[in-house]
């Protein structure tokens, strides 16, 4: 292994981005390419293909409507350090008010949809914001808590005209997005001195945004990101990817995870991107098809369903055209386990998967959508083994990388030219990765976040006095510092007989029957582990009608011997690559998959492990009844 200048790399990113902030990147973007197409909302009803089909703000009229906005932020009360909660779909108004929110000087905040009231209470308490952009009646519904507890908080955009109330209320102002952007407007062209001084005073080292951790139990923990913290991951990762000029994306998963922001608020604006917005993940098939993007992110739940829709749709192909696609999958897989570690695939499989590539494997990724796709990335949870072999069957390396909010992004990735598949790649760029003696990850760069909000002893717990931050993750570096991560420290089951095993990798393992969809494995203190299952309601069916059980409900079919034989053979076959300790004795099927309207994920997707132990604790002390 090379031996890596740190201090080199880092000097070399800072002086690409040095004094610079977010406001920026925005104007060289609108300056260089003003007339190039920058966000793009589906007109619904319109049809496919038709010119009329998007709204589109150009390059020019984007940074227009954040100079707008930012006039009317600063014209209502904003002070320059001040923030501002939004709670918004997916939309340009989302990234508008956000870009907005910076130029004037604010911190914008995008809070979870799926926040609780008391969570949103909590959260508009503890970071004091003072003004809320909300999309409409259900959001004003769901903040009325924290209305009623923040007089501070003095100003309510609402996207949704309808919803401002008529009453008047004292001491706080309601305004309909419109009219608000029009007031901005008019402020902007009268004089544009307030919002060009708030931008000559915005600071690399200032805060560029605030973001609040998901988390499993208790209240979220606030985190700011600087906009040098923000322009140094956008670099590191460009750097490490084969992201085109002009790229076109998608904006998908809440704008509240750093993930996103990174990919659809930031790194658009060095690359001159379009994004396009997709208002629903469950739309999410539907607007790939619509949008064909350079690339993918996905956390593994999103890359899972994808397989099951694929895999009953490649199911229910003629034989003929099956046997074509096995074939020339089993090539794509050899040549993409070939170009691991930084080889490259012998001539005769290169020619080869070419060949099958063009006859094959291109015209599927173009029925889904990614046939355009420059690079597929997963993070957030271990990524299924079946599932990263399927998607390799296609010609598509959906590569790992690892990070968290803590640290702004991703600290480390698996390269185009540089990956080995189950590790979360080498560290990026200026980032120092060690494994400290009981098997924690450590993480030390610039992207490190100094603390938590408010959070002292958190914040001590955080980071230590030498730099490094703790990540709460277990995994270890192999010889040529490739990061594997095994678990969350405090997830790490540890059996009655003291045995220590990371319930990811048996979880994986179980997710590798196309009919199971999730899976948690449990055994703290106990003597052996054992599973909950759901079913996968998208390959259910094709299977189902299979073997004559066609016309049952999700529900009936939990229950039925033939589903519950199969779901054993899938559990048998888990076990097979399992070491003794870590296999499954008894297991559970349940009738509902895990959402997060139902608590059981997080909005990234994640397990709730504790929501789940508690609210199957019955279930799971059976399974240990003798």
């Amino acid at each position: 292994m090379a031996q890596r200048d740190i201090a080199a790399e880092r000097a070399s990113v800072n002086t690409e981005i040095a004094g610079q902030t977010l406001v920026d990147w925005l104007r060289r973007a609108a300056e260089d390419y003003g007339e190039l197409p920058a966000l793009s909302d589906r007109i619904e009803g319109s049809e496919t293909g038709s010119e009329a089909e998007w709204s589109t703000h150009t390059w020019a009229q984007y940074r227009q409507a954040a100079l707008d906005t930012a006039a009317a932020f600063v014209a209502t009360g904003l002070q320059p350090g001040e923030v501002a909660a939004l709670m918004l779909s997916n939309r340009s108004e989302h990234v508008i008010a956000d870009t907005g929110t910076v130029h004037a000087g604010g911190v914008p905040l995008t809070v979870y949809a799926t926040f609780s009231p008391e969570q949103i209470d909590f959260v508009v308490q503890d970071c004091q914001a003072s003004v809320a952009v909300l999309e409409g009646a259900a959001e004003l519904q769901r903040w009325s808590q924290a209305l009623a507890n923040n007089p501070r908080l003095h100003t309510v955009v609402l996207l949704d005209p309808t919803a401002v109330p008529a009453s008047v209320e004292e001491g706080r102002r309601y305004v309909s997005w419109a009219d608000f952007i029009a007031e901005g407007a008019r402020a902007y062209a009268a004089d544009p001195a307030a919002v060009t001084a708030r931008m000559e005073a915005i600071r690399p080292e200032d805060p560029a945004t605030l973001l609040y951790t998901s988390g499993t139990t208790g209240n979220p923990k606030g985190v700011f990101e600087t906009h040098h913290q923000i322009l140094f991951q956008c670099t590191i990762s460009l750097r490490a990817n084969n992201t085109p000029a002009h790229a076109i994306t998608l904006c998908y998963l809440p704008l509240a995870h750093i993930a996103e922001r990174v990919l659809s608020i930031y790194m658009p604006l060095k690359v001159v991107g379009h994004l396009h917005f997709c208002p629903d993940l469950t739309r999410l098939g539907e607007f790939l098809g619509l949008v064909r993007p350079h690339g993918l992110f996905g956390v593994p739940r999103v890359w899972e369903k994808m397989q099951a829709r694929l895999t009953a749709a490649l199911e229910a192909a003629p034989e003929e055209q099956r046997t074509a696609i096995q074939q020339a999958s089993e090539v794509a897989r050899r040549y993409l386990e070939q170009g691991q570690y930084g080889r490259s695939p012998d001539a005769e499989l290169s020619a080869k998967f070419a060949e099958v590539d063009a006859q094959v494997l291109a015209p599927i990724r173009a029925l889904i959508g990614l046939d355009r796709a420059e690079f597929c990335l997963t993070a957030a949870a271990p990524m299924p083994e079946d599932t990263v072999r399927f998607f390799a069957g296609l010609g598509l390396l959906v590569r790992d990388l690892y990070g968290m909010t803590e640290n702004c992004g991703a600290v480390t990735i698996n390269r185009p030219e540089a990956y080995r598949l189950g590790s979360v790649g080498p560290p990026s760029e200026g980032i120092e990765v060690r494994i400290a003696d009981d098997g924690e990850i450590l993480v030390r760069g610039p992207i490190n976040v100094s603390g938590y909000h408010n959070r002292p002893e958190d914040s001590a717990a955080l980071v230590d006095d030498d730099g490094w931050l703790h990540t709460g993750d277990v995994g270890h570096l192999d010889e040529d510092n490739f990061l594997y991560v095994m678990d969350r420290k405090k997830e790490l089951i540890v059996t009655a007989g003291g045995e220590n095993i990371a319930p990811a990798a048996i979880e994986s393992r179980l997710k590798e029957h196309p009919l199971v969809g999730q899976a948690l494995a449990y055994g703290d203190n106990r003597p052996y582990p054992v599973a909950l299952l759901t079913l996968d309601s998208e390959v259910l069916p094709g299977w189902a009608a299979e073997h004559g059980l066609d016309g049952l409900d999700l529900a009936q079919l939990a229950e039925h011997p033939t589903v519950l034989a199969e779901i054993g053979r899938a559990v048998e076959h888990a076990n097979s690559g399992l070491a003794r300790v870590q296999q499954v004795k008894r297991w559970r099927l349940l009738s509902d998959e895990w959402s997060v309207d139902t608590e059981e994920l997080t909005p990234s997707l994640k397990l709730k492990r504790r929501v789940i132990h508690r609210k199957f604790a019955d279930v799971l002390d059976a399974l240990y009844d003798d």
